[in-house]
């Protein structure tokens, strides 16, 4: 009787640990809502650094983690990288109007913060002012603040003032002094010259349409492409290729710089790459890790998340079950401790804190990437992507002994 008893007192403080410790992380596994556990996590993820660099702080308060392997560049790129890739993947959830409901009060909170970031991001008196012209990886991290841009454009561009805009404009046209390698670089290029396009600025169309040409001639097949002139098996398609290719694509159509087909063609081609990464995510929520840049996590699976936020899923892929499946991985990730450092950011690895796998220009800016998970927040909480009952995914199906379809290979 002592022993079960004492078993049972056990029992009920493990309990009170587990879930004082997911309170402290603002997440609360008991709560069956995927809608309340992506925004706990996204806020989470993102309070600590628009916090800080709202008041122009970020480069104070953010702990940085450098690969054990740094190449040497000037570290300050982790600021940049930080700011632009969160900013990437939060900006569709920002879009969504104002509300009373405690995720409107986040989201409220996260934008107002959001806005004054960038304006400490360009100003040349700030303590945050970016690392815009020095190095060549600025490049990259403007791609993705342009690409918020794009992503959000009411509620992130137009508020800004003049002062800050025409800073942004000059910042990015600056970067023209970059010349990129022939690899997914061209994109960054591309998509920051289709922002200024967009933004009834002076742009070069030249290093638009000359990247997606090149872009489409390394498509080597059944929804992948090639990142440079030899294929490398990784998750570049995901991180750059599919989703920038098909973003420039849709503002170029919009102008009649390309052709619709062209466009559709893209999109079929990441849709059929969004099957592939669907049926990676196994029955426990574990997925493949393989090549470079491990460490951007959940940034795996953006262009599936890009897919659901265009409600543009292909044929067989219901939105349930990639709101389930995203959803397990998400949940097994973060349930791993290390993930964060004590200041809230993000420390090196993939589940938890590995910095052995992180790659010579890897820092814990460079981690945000994971962010682009996260779009389909940009759906209101009322639409079919969050109400859907959960359904097993593909893997779950096959591997519990449901029938799941077959698959093939398609030929565009």
């Amino acid at each position: 009787m002592k022993t079960k008893i004492f078993i049972g007192i056990l029992m009920i403080c493990l309990a009170a640990t587990v879930s004082a410790r997911q309170k402290r992380n603002g997440l609360n596994p008991e709560k069956n809502n995927d809608r309340a556990y992506w925004t706990a996590l996204l806020y989470k993820m993102s309070a600590p650094v628009l916090s800080n660099m709202s008041e122009g702080k970020l480069s104070e308060q953010m702990q940085l983690e450098l690969s054990p392997n740094w190449d040497g560049r000037d570290k300050k790129v982790s600021y940049m990288e930080c700011f632009g890739r969160l900013m990437s993947g939060l900006a569709p959830w920002l879009s969504l109007p104002d509300d009373n409901t405690p995720e409107g009060k986040q989201r409220k909170q996260l934008r107002e913060w959001a806005l004054k970031s960038y304006a400490q991001a360009v100003d040349p008196e700030s303590p945050d002012y970016l690392l815009w012209r020095k190095e060549g990886q600025p490049l990259v991290d403007a791609a993705f603040l342009a690409n918020s841009f794009l992503r959000a454009p009411e509620q992130l561009w137009k508020p800004l003032d003049e002062i800050t805009k025409k800073r942004y404009i000059a910042e990015f046209q600056q970067l023209r002094r970059i010349n990129p390698p022939y690899t997914n670089w061209l994109l960054f290029s591309a998509i920051v010259e289709t922002f200024l396009m967009t933004a009834d600025a002076q742009y070069d169309a030249y290093r638009i349409t000359s990247a997606i040409r090149k872009i489409d001639e390394w498509y080597v097949g059944d929804g992948w492409y090639s990142d440079g002139e030899h294929f490398a098996f990784d998750y570049y398609n995901s991180y750059v290729i599919q989703p920038m290719y098909v973003e420039v694509l849709e503002e170029l159509v919009k102008k009649k710089m390309a052709r619709p087909a062209q466009l559709e063609t893209g999109k079929k081609r990441m849709q059929r790459y969004g099957v592939i990464l669907e049926r990676f995510v196994s029955p426990e929520g574990s997925f493949p890790v393989f090549g470079r840049s491990m460490t951007y996590r959940l940034g795996v699976f953006q262009p599936l998340a890009l897919l659901a936020l265009k409600k543009e899923l292909p044929e067989g892929l219901s939105e349930a079950q990639v709101r389930s499946a995203l959803s397990s991985a998400m949940r097994r990730m973060f349930s791993v401790e290390g993930n964060f450092n004590a200041g809230g950011f993000l420390q090196l690895g993939f589940a938890g804190h590995q910095p052995g796998i992180a790659d010579s220009y890897t820092n814990n800016g460079s981690l945000y990437l994971t962010s682009l998970v996260f779009l389909p927040l940009g759906l209101p909480a009322d639409h079919s992507f969050w109400t859907s009952p959960a359904e097993d995914w593909t893997q779950k199906k096959a591997w519990n002994g449901k029938e799941f379809p077959k698959d093939h290979a398609v030929g565009y």
